[in-house]
């Protein structure tokens, strides 16, 4: 049986990525592909629960343990969804994967970018999104949207110098692996954005 796609969307929150993944949702299915949304931090119980901890709770906590819980999260949704999903030609579309813990935990809350390839290898071995969309988008863009529809979660509630700090490290990423990661200018359109989508997924 070949083996399905995994395709992992990023951006930071009002950058649209998951108004954008429902449309490629339903882009796929109407071509009869086998599909497997998820999300993370999440797509299992445990993870969800972690979900809940992670983006609910007022407490501080240093970033090394923000990213220990976040691979927790990681490691069972891969062994419980994404590997089986993948292994039965099923694509997956993920609200966000390995690269968020590089911008959030590293380059917002100052982790060492190192620490989290060491867990990266540890917990995922070789596996890897075939294709990553990034949502590029000015943060206080970001925020003045996602402040519009809904109240911030902890992450959210961060000063404008951390999300100048998310976006720098989600760009070095795309610099560091440009075959796999897909920059996606999210200032335009929806039909605009849609229509490099559909290229972009049905090339693959």
């Amino acid at each position: 049986m070949t083996r399905g796609k995994f395709i992992t969307l990023e951006g930071m929150d009002g950058a649209g990525k998951t108004t954008h993944l429902e449309w490629l949702r339903g882009l796929l299915e109407k071509r009869g592909v086998p599909l497997t949304v998820t999300r993370e931090p999440g797509g299992t119980p445990l993870g969800e629960t972690l979900r809940k901890l992670l983006l609910d709770s007022q407490d501080t906590r240093h970033a090394d343990t923000e990213a220990l819980l976040m691979f927790a999260a990681r490691h069972e949704h891969i062994s419980q969804v994404i590997t089986p999903a993948l292994a039965a030609g099923r694509w997956v579309l993920c609200d966000r994967f390995t690269d968020a813990t590089y911008a959030y935990q590293a380059g917002g809350s100052g982790m060492a970018w190192e620490r989290v390839a060491e867990l990266e290898r540890w917990v995922q071995g070789d596996l890897q999104p075939d294709q990553t969309l990034y949502f590029d988008l000015d943060p206080a863009v970001g925020r003045a949207r996602t402040r519009q529809v809904r109240p911030p979660d902890r992450f959210e509630r961060e000063q404008q110098a951390f999300y100048e700090r998310v976006r720098a490290a989600y760009l070095r990423r795309a610099a560091e692996h440009p075959q796999r990661i897909r920059v996606v200018d999210a200032g335009r359109s929806i039909a605009e954005i849609q229509s490099e989508l559909e290229s972009i997924i049905l090339s693959n």
